[in-house]
């Protein structure tokens, strides 16, 4: 079972690689007001981890420049993820809300949904 996962695994990221999407291209003054507004999240993924390749590829998509953790290779960033969130699981969205609140965001479509709705759409709003 381990070798199909890690198998499976290496299919998802050569097919990741080959129809990685382009990242969005914005006014470098809007990318370093975008980038200054997303310094407080971080995403805790698996690096072949379907789901969390999913939420990877809207980041870039989107032009989203967000801390990625690897929880499976780095030991202090699962520790991070199983006493924040409670739980281990990925993909997880840590978003730091200042004066020590801090909320975790699982599921991989409501993450991109939080991200697209909070920072894409009201950025666009700003532009108009």
């Amino acid at each position: 079972m381990a070798f199909i996962r890690w198998f499976l695994g290496r299919i998802i990221l050569l097919l990741n690689f080959i129809f990685s999407p382009r990242a969005f291209k914005r006014d470098p003054e809007q990318q370093r007001e975008l980038d200054l507004r997303t310094t407080h999240l971080s995403l805790y993924q698996y690096e072949a981890c379907p789901f969390c390749v999913k939420v990877r590829r809207a980041l870039r998509r989107n032009g989203l420049n967000i801390e990625v953790r690897d929880a499976k290779k780095v030991e202090e960033y699962r520790t991070e993820l199983l006493q924040g969130g409670g739980k281990l699981k990925v993909p997880c969205l840590r978003i730091d809300e200042g004066e020590g609140n801090v909320s975790w965001m699982y599921e991989s479509s409501d993450i991109i949904h939080y991200l697209e709705q909070t920072y894409i759409e009201s950025n666009q709003q700003k532009a108009a």
